[in-house]
């Protein structure tokens, strides 16, 4: 099969201009569009197998709609209330929302191209095709026609908009057809009406279709348009065309003024489906006359208008990726427990004999849900806390939770209902939690909780002890499969009474301010961090070992970014790996020289935070829930703790963060202008480090 070449349209083939720099921050918006065009990436990468390219597609539309639904219609409304503000980099609304637009576009023209061009007709040779209704033959089509009489047509629901039928309002990221019809017996005076025909969520976008010897599958809104006259008897369809629309979806909660925190997000979460209009896709077959009305009604800007040459919500199709055809996959895992987690012993005698760290996904998930499960079940457990941010749908650690307090333990867990996108999962597990005696709160006025902490307290021979896990990663065996992350189970005194204050603080009224080995934001995390930059300074002019190396998701907050040039002018070498957005400018003459900043995107994402300072040869490295955002070190809970055994960090250094820095397959290295750039190296000497660290949870 040939494929059409596709254009050379990504960030990381892009050359740095090297423009004059007059900010000292790149645009948080634009490196966010950066980001996701890393992800577009992976899926135009050929050596990738076929429905792993389609996944990466579906990511990227995906984090697409989180972006629109967040970011973009929060440009939208600071452009209506104050249109003069400007970003860091000087930027106003409007110009951040044409430039969005105008960087969008050639993005979105490559994934099209590579799904109709690639993808789909690669699937095509191993009997998975998407078939256009227009090639059915007579017993497919009456095949459909049954099909859409039965269980279609029942569920839909024409709206028509005229003077006494306002224009509808049109729930979040819905897949719709606009038809356009006049009678039959027609004045040719009369207009054209307009109808709108919600797809049915709960109907397949992808319907199967009787095909001998393979996978044949018809799109939903094909079928429903190749019917669309059932609709309107006595009236002509004259077009009928999918759009689908995006709606401003951020939660804004006045939370000093709400009584009950859980009602008052149960009732934001209703009216998230209709907040206002901030983009609309439609197919490039839908007539500009359409387009117009369609864009007028909902009060937009030419700019907000996308159109595609191929189907709307690729997402939808992920549903082939649930066929059997495990050649066209990433070949399957099994992770590894570690040494550490000693056959024969519990899991409080693993960690009573040694700190133990997890790496997810090369190493499982279980032994912290053993752990959970096995303080609900041991008679010498008193007590159970813990931080839920996001628990995923089918938990086995709140189950475990549950049956704790089931068994007479007192359990207090903290369910964070602000977790976006995931408050109405997070309310139904606070209620069962609730319902099985639970102690439950759900978070601290003002702040979300993103700290990621387990406290286990357990009456031993001679004195209660404390077991603690804390990690990078939220408490979810489903993506603990697909996230890296990092996890420490540790029974030392000080983390064990630094958590128990941190739950005091979480939980009622404690205002701790000093802790023995915790980083806690917004009460020192900050403080500390800008400390530990300083440090490396004195070291460096010192003549001491001086140096910064981190890994870790975003980087937007301004005061450290500037610490960070404040550190590189004095000659301090730094190394982040940043995998998602960053704000710093790193080769900067002058200002940012001593710093590389590079980004891995791969079959996992890399959610991992290490922060390391050589500190003089007294070397540090902290783990934890932290990026070195605003609203991570000022908004939110988080917790950085220290590695101090020796062993550990050393395994953290040499199994993670140099590798990561000599990863040449996935790594792209950003320039002074925003773009990035991938290592040149031949492919048969290009290193992954993901596949590196994959190979024992391969081989078995």
């Amino acid at each position: 099969m040939e494929t059409a070449a596709l254009p050379a349209l990504m960030t990381t083939e892009r050359k740095a201009t090297g423009p004059l720099v007059e900010h000292t921050l790149l645009n948080r918006e634009l490196s966010w569009i950066e980001f996701n065009s890393r992800v577009l990436d992976e899926a135009l990468d050929p050596s990738q197998p076929l429905l792993e390219r389609l996944k990466f597609l579906s990511i990227f539309s995906t984090n697409l709609d989180e972006f629109f639904m967040v970011r973009v219609s929060g440009l939208v409304e600071q452009h209506e209330a104050n249109p003069l503000m400007l970003s860091p980099d000087g930027l106003s609304p409007a110009a951040q929302l044409r430039r969005i637009s105008d960087r969008l576009r050639p993005l979105l023209e490559v994934q099209t191209r590579c799904l109709t061009k690639q993808i789909l007709p690669g699937l095509e040779e191993y009997g998975i095709r998407i078939v256009p209704y227009g090639k059915l033959n007579k017993e497919q089509k009456g095949e459909l026609k049954v099909f859409f009489n039965e269980r279609i047509f029942p569920v839909l629901t024409p709206l028509s908009v005229d003077p006494s039928h306002p224009f509808p309002s049109i729930s979040n990221i819905s897949l719709n057809l606009g038809t356009l019809v006049v009678p039959e017996i027609n004045n040719d005076d009369e207009e054209p009406r307009f109808a709108r025909v919600k797809l049915p969520p709960n109907v397949p976008r992808l319907i199967p279709v009787t095909c001998k010897g393979e996978h044949c599958f018809v799109l939903l809104e094909e079928v429903v348009a190749a019917h669309i006259e059932s609709l309107f008897p006595g009236m002509h369809v004259l077009e009928c065309q999918p759009f689908r629309i995006t709606r401003d979806a951020d939660i804004e909660l006045v939370e000093d003024e709400a009584g009950d925190l859980l009602k008052t997000v149960e009732q934001q979460l209703r009216q998230r489906r209709f907040g206002f209009y901030v983009r609309l896709e439609v197919s490039s077959g839908m007539s500009p006359q359409m387009v117009k009305s369609l864009r007028q009604w909902m009060e937009l800007e030419e700019h907000d208008v996308y159109t595609f040459d191929g189907p709307l919500n690729i997402p939808d199709l992920m549903a082939l990726y649930k066929l059997d055809l495990p050649e066209l996959k990433d070949q399957p895992f099994t992770p590894v427990t570690p040494a550490a987690i000693r056959a024969g012993e519990t899991i409080f005698d693993s960690i009573r004999h040694q700190d133990i760290l997890l790496h997810h996904p090369y190493e499982s998930f279980a032994p912290v849900v053993e752990f959970l499960r096995a303080a609900g079940r041991d008679p010498h457990v008193l007590a159970i806390k813990q931080t839920l941010y996001r628990a995923g749908k089918d938990s086995p650690i709140v189950e475990a939770l549950i049956e704790a307090a089931e068994n007479g333990k007192q359990v207090a867990v903290l369910v964070e209902l602000k977790a976006r996108f995931d408050e109405e999962n997070n309310i139904n597990w606070a209620k069962r939690l609730e319902k099985a005696g639970v102690h439950v709160v759900y978070g601290l006025v003002g702040l979300k909780t993103h700290a990621k902490v387990t406290l286990v307290v357990r009456q031993e021979p001679n004195a209660l002890r404390r077991y603690v896990h804390l990690g990078t990663g939220n408490y979810n065996p489903v993506t603990s499969r697909i996230y890296t992350d990092l996890g420490l189970f540790t029974c030392h005194d000080d983390y064990g009474k630094d958590v128990s204050e941190l739950f005091n603080y979480l939980t009622g009224y404690s205002r701790q301010i000093r802790y023995r080995k915790l980083l806690v934001a917004p009460v020192n995390l900050r403080q500390s961090f800008t400390e530990m930059i300083r440090r490396e300074i004195a070291h460096h002019q010192a003549g001491r070992p001086a140096g910064i190396m981190a890994k870790f998701n975003s980087f937007t907050d301004a005061q450290l970014v500037e610490e960070m040039y404040n550190a590189s002018r004095e000659g301090v070498p730094i190394d982040l790996i940043v995998r998602g957005i960053c704000c710093l400018r790193p080769g900067w003459p002058g200002r940012s020289e001593t710093i590389r900043v590079g980004s891995i995107v791969g079959r996992f994402l890399e959610h991992s935070r290490i922060y390391r300072f050589l500190n003089g040869g007294d070397e540090q490295v902290y783990l934890g829930s932290a990026d070195l955002m605003n609203r991570n070190l000022d908004r939110r809970v988080e917790v950085l703790f220290p590695i101090e055994d020796p062993r550990i960090r050393e395994r953290i250094t040499h199994e993670i963060l140099e590798p990561s820095l000599k990863d040449t397959a996935k790594m792209r290295w950003l320039q002074m202008d925003g773009s990035y750039i991938r290592p040149r190296v031949a492919d048969e000497k290009r290193f992954n480090l993901q596949e590196h660290l994959l190979e024992p949870a391969l081989n078995g």
